[in-house]
């Protein structure tokens, strides 16, 4: 799946160093089907101030919703700008559900999916999700390639809707 997931970046113009290749992060969230439910990503940058990281999804790959909740005094949660490099990708976040969204849950999980609101990004589009906001995503037809910049990520700490999701990579 990192090779794949480098083709992917490379398709964005991004390239990646023989180090950082084997750094690339397979999440499939525990759920055993990374082709349905999952990401892989690039973490360039991770410091107390501020992080960046490219995430891959290839054709018709989900995000499972999730927010990033308030961490302590002082920290209302993660807030992410995702701005699109390669592909279409369908972002949900809270507000008004859109009347005909693009994607639908991976087939089974579609309880676990409870906001609606649609922002569609093509390449050089972005959007800003507010800290503590649920939020899934998922890929077009082609994948897709988002940077992601945000303070200090601490994925571990995520809530997802589904209670079944375990926040680790894959190993191997």
């Amino acid at each position: 799946m990192r090779s794949r997931a480098a083709e992917y970046l490379g398709k964005a113009g991004i390239l990646l160093g023989e180090r950082e290749h084997e750094s690339i992060e397979v999440a499939d969230f525990g759920l055993g089907s990374l082709e349905k439910t999952g990401l892989q990503l690039m973490t360039y940058v991770n410091t107390p101030r501020y992080c960046a990281k490219d995430l891959v999804l290839f054709p018709g790959q989900t995000c499972a919703e999730h927010r990033h909740p308030p961490v302590g005094a002082g920290n209302p949660g993660k807030q992410e700008t995702f701005r699109c490099r390669f592909g279409m990708v369908y972002l949900y976040v809270d507000g008004a559900a859109t009347s005909h969204p693009q994607c639908r849950p991976p087939q089974g999980d579609e309880a676990f999916y409870t906001v609606w609101r649609e922002i569609a990004l093509k390449p050089g589009e972005q959007y800003t999700i507010p800290p503590d906001t649920k939020h899934w995503f998922q890929a077009g037809p082609d994948g897709a390639v988002v940077s992601e910049f945000s303070p200090h990520s601490l994925d571990g700490l995520d809530i997802f809707t589904d209670p079944r999701i375990v926040r680790a990579p894959l190993r191997g």
